[in-house]
């Protein structure tokens, strides 16, 4: 399970110091928007334009669906103008910081009956960024391209209401993202009915919305790219191979070297399929996307993974 976030008195003191900070006055009608992940920042960005300064907050080696607040965070978070959600219990931090509930959005308000429950998950560390565990909702919503288009109508809306006289602006920006995200989702209906239930592996337990979506036949394990997988993992791997025979394993990122000539042993190759859920080191969301989906099509093509 997550653990609690313990906050310090000095902490609390300081986010109920800022409580009732008003909005920002900000010079020319420059929002000040704060998002919880890459691909909410991108959209604000993307449909505001110069019209909003957006920031997401964690640091880029950290999965921001587990990183915590420090106070000068919540301090910054007191002072933004607009905070996107995730939602889906993706924020874990938010029943801990006081926010007023006039700058929250939930994004993904509109199809939050479509949320899905994860009964089990196994506990695990990420390196520096800490121990946890996939229990509870899965929450990369986004990887179900028409919930992504949702999120990024919902952000357009509450940038229209902000700040409506830049309406006609927000219209422009929003409508070729909605255009792109919604050809992706047709894009991977296609492959999904291409696959025809051929048997995938997750790397992570990150692809639930991605697998309902598309129709995909895939079992994921709890695996880091970065990190040698212990040998009771290779056991388990084995043993869930005997009924899953995939040939194929899906990564966030660029597995080690040594992971992906053991895999190939076993018969499966790797490629990625990033969430994208923290800034890229080069391209942008739509991008990153179009990538995966490329890679992905390289299993149809049985051709060589490109890693």
């Amino acid at each position: 399970m997550i653990k609690s976030i313990a906050y310090p008195l000095h902490v609390i003191f300081l986010a109920f110091s800022v409580l009732f900070v008003p909005d920002s006055e900000a010079e020319e009608g420059v929002l000040n928007v704060s998002t919880v992940n890459y691909p909410l920042k991108f959209f604000a960005e993307s449909i505001a334009g110069k019209h909003a300064k957006v920031s997401l907050p964690m640091p880029t080696d950290i999965d921001p669906a587990f990183w915590s607040p420090n106070a000068e965070d919540v301090i910054n978070l007191q002072k933004a103008d607009m905070i996107l959600l995730n939602g889906a219990n993706y924020a874990k931090w938010l029943p801990k910081v006081s926010l007023p509930l006039s700058k929250l959005v939930n994004t993904s308000t509109k199809f939050r009956d479509q949320y899905i429950p994860i009964e089990s998950g196994v506990k695990h560390n990420h390196g520096a960024r800490g121990e946890h565990s996939h229990t509870g909702t899965a929450f990369t919503t986004w990887l179900d391209f028409s919930f992504a288009a949702e999120q990024a109508e919902a952000t357009f809306n509450a940038l229209s209401k902000k700040t409506p006289k830049f309406k006609e602006t927000y219209v422009k920006n929003f409508i070729p993202i909605q255009e792109s995200l919604l050809a992706f989702d047709t894009e991977l209906t296609q492959i999904g009915s291409v696959l025809n239930g051929m048997a995938l592996i997750g790397s992570h337990p990150v692809y639930q919305y991605l697998k309902k979506r598309y129709h995909l036949n895939l079992q994921s394990v709890h695996w880091e790219p970065e990190e040698a997988p212990s040998e009771e993992q290779w056991k388990a791997l084995k043993q869930l191979l005997k009924a899953h025979p995939a040939k194929w394993m899906l990564w966030e990122g660029n597995p080690k070297k040594e992971t992906v000539i053991k895999l190939e042993a076993l018969g499966l190759q790797s490629l990625v399929f990033t969430p994208s859920a923290n800034v890229p080191e080069k391209g942008d969301f739509l991008s990153e996307m179009k990538g995966n989906i490329e890679r992905l099509k390289i299993i149809i093509n049985n051709s060589k993974p490109i890693l």
